[in-house]
């Protein structure tokens, strides 16, 4: 398997060729290992969808492709990722928050948590504090992820969080948010356990809490 052709080919969007050198990787009975690195090559595929996106040379449309391209992607290689059993019936609640629409990041860092064996409920986009309190005290998730892009995410995310600490929620679970705005001291801020902006990160961060 030929990692940077598929990453070359993950941010040219030729789902033909993605999706024939997974079939081709699945069917040489590969070890849990070496498909976790074609994961990553995907990923690393994604950064470059991103980064075109920000230059302006690729539209959301391509962005909502690439997902989707990911998204079957990982489903092809689910059987030889191998799932941890401790980890299957770890839930977490994700969601992007209120006012913002954006779910390219959630549904990225979705598939890749599904395909490391946790079980994830979504939410969908622009959802308020009182969904992820509900969604929290109904499935007892060990983690809460909230996604978001625009800077007023931030804002929202804060509200989250201070509205589960009022439900008496937030020492249950981890808190991981995600997007482009997010930082350190945002982080910090919101009162969240931990921000990435890169999916699989996310998901490492998510299994060393379940460890």
């Amino acid at each position: 398997m030929d990692l940077k052709t598929l990453t070359q080919s993950v941010g040219e969007l030729d789902e033909e060729k993605v999706l024939e050198m997974i079939n081709d990787f699945v069917a040489a009975k590969p070890s849990e290992e070496e498909a976790q690195k074609v994961v990553a090559a995907c990923q690393s595929g994604m950064s470059i969808v991103g980064d075109l996106y920000e230059k302006g040379e690729y539209f959301v449309g391509d962005l909502i492709f690439a997902g989707e391209l990911l998204t079957s992607a990982i489903n092809t290689l689910k059987p030889v990722l191998g799932t941890d059993n401790s980890s299957s019936v770890v839930t977490i609640v994700l969601g992007t928050v209120a006012g913002d629409l954006h779910d390219i990041g959630k549904n990225i860092f979705k598939s890749m948590a599904e395909a490391a064996g946790f079980t994830v409920v979504d939410l969908g986009i622009d959802q308020p504090s009182s969904s992820f309190v509900e969604k929290v005290k109904e499935v007892k998730p060990v983690v809460v992820g909230m996604s978001g892009v625009l800077t007023l995410a931030l804002e929202a995310m804060k509200d989250t969080v201070d509205a589960l600490k009022e439900a008496g929620l937030r020492d249950s679970v981890k808190i991981i948010i995600g997007g482009n705005p997010v930082t350190k001291e945002a982080c910090v801020q919101i009162g969240a356990d931990a921000f990435t902006t890169n999916a699989a990160e996310g998901v490492k961060i998510c299994q060393g809490w379940v460890k």
